[in-house]
Formats: C-alpha cells, sequence, structure tokens
C-alpha cells in the first residue's frame, strides 16, 4: 500500500512512521508537515508544506494513496475555541476533504484524544471542538474513515514528544508507564501500538469506526 502521513514529527506520527518504514506491504510513504522528519528511507518522500490549510493545485502531489494518517494534534493549553478550531478542525477537514477529492477509495485514520465529544456539546471546549472534527472527517467521502481515540500513550524506540511539558511528564513517569500500560491496557497504549493498530485498521478494517484504547491494542495484535 502507499500511505501519506500527516504530522510525522509528532509523538504518534513517529510511531506510524516507523512502524510504516518497516511493514512489508507498505512500498511508499508520503510525509507531509511543515517540517522535514530527518529521517532517510527508500521508502520515504517528504512533503514539507508551510500552509497546512490549502492543497489548492496539489492534486498530483496527494494521488494515489491507500491510507491517510492524519496525527496532528495540540494541546488547547490557552487557546480560545476559535484558534483551537482553526488549527484542530479546519486544518484536518480541509486536508481530508483535499484527498477525499483525488482519493475516493482511500481509508483516512485519524487520531483524536480520549474524551472527544460527538454530540459536540460538552462544556469542555476541547472535547467540542475534537468531537465536531471526528463527525466532519467522517461525513467525507473516503471508503472508510476511523478515528481513534488513545488515552495515554506510552513513547517507544526512542520517540519523544515535541511539546517540553509531555516531554517532561514523560521523563518522570517513564520507570512507571510500562507498569500503567500492563496494569491499564484499556486506557494506556504505546506508539508502536498505535502505528500497527492503524496499519491493521487499513488491512482489515474494524467493526467500529471510532476505536477507543481497548480497540486499538486488539487492532494491534490482529
Amino acid at each position: 500500500m502507499k500511505v501519506v502521513i500527516f504530522g510525522a514529527t509528532g509523538m504518534v506520527g513517529q510511531g506510524v512512521l516507523r512502524e510504516c518504514l518497516a511493514a512489508p506491504d507498505v512500498e511508499l510513504v508520503k510525509t507531509i508537515g511543515r517540517n522535514p522528519t530527518g529521517q532517510r528511507h527508500p521508502k520515504l518522500r517528504e512533503l514539507v508544506h508551510a500552509e497546512m490549510w490549502d492543497y489548492e493545485g496539489m492534486d498530483e502531489e496527494l494521488d494515489g494513496f491507500d491510507a491517510c494518517f492524519y496525527c496532528i494534534g495540540v494541546s488547547p493549553g490557552k487557546l480560545g475555541e476559535q484558534q483551537y478550531t482553526h488549527i484542530v478542525r479546519d486544518m484536518a477537514v480541509n486536508a481530508g476533504a483535499a484527498l477525499s477529492r483525488v482519493n475516493p477509495r482511500m481509508v483516512f485514520v485519524y487520531v483524536s484524544i480520549l474524551g472527544a465529544d460527538s454530540t459536540e456539546k460538552s462544556r469542555l471546549m476541547w472535547e467540542r471542538v475534537r468531537g465536531k472534527t471526528e463527525n466532519a472527517l467522517l461525513a467525507l467521502p473516503f471508503r472508510a474513515v476511523y478515528v481513534l481515540r488513545p488515552g495515554m500513550i506510552q513513547p517507544l524506540d526512542g520517540i519523544k514528544s515535541k511539546t517540553p511539558a509531555y516531554r517532561i511528564f514523560y521523563s518522570l513517569f517513564k520507570p512507571v508507564l510500562p507498569l500503567l500500560h500492563r496494569a491499564l491496557p484499556n486506557l494506556v497504549v504505546t506508539t508502536r501500538q498505535m502505528g500497527q493498530a492503524m496499519l491493521n485498521v487499513v488491512r482489515r478494517g474494524a467493526q467500529k469506526r471510532v476505536l477507543e484504547a481497548a480497540d486499538i491494542n486488539a487492532l494491534s495484535r490482529s
């Protein structure tokens, strides 16, 4: 298969990129992002794209893919709802719309967050926005769209988060995370499992369109 990855420099994106490059049935991986990954591999092609909301005139760059793994995320932090919506929903939906136009047979996999509210009525801004994003992507005319809602993610294989606060957290809790992963398989997943589950949902599909941590763990083993 040929896959395109958005957000390959983030923690989840690094994980899925690693699994794609190692997978025998993946023949080509294209990453799209503002910064290069810094990796070199015969399968890897990189597109550095400054304006992540605009894909006009890029059909040739986006055509010919079997799957998209959309891994771009941002912490709500002090962002207002309008700014958070622009970064989270608008960016993802614009990319999805451009891809669905040229790859209607594609499987689109979106990495969301635990707690996203598909009713769009949550009192928490980030839950509403993520739910709106999921709903908009699920409505796009792809062969299939899947939403992954991981809980806590344990980074493996030397992968690190780009967010300073997260790096501090993972550094402090590094000895504990493997124990949590074993004790709470319905809450904790690894970057390796994320990548394997995303590939497997393209290969074999899933019974549900919205997949929680337990589903991700199960899919990674299938």
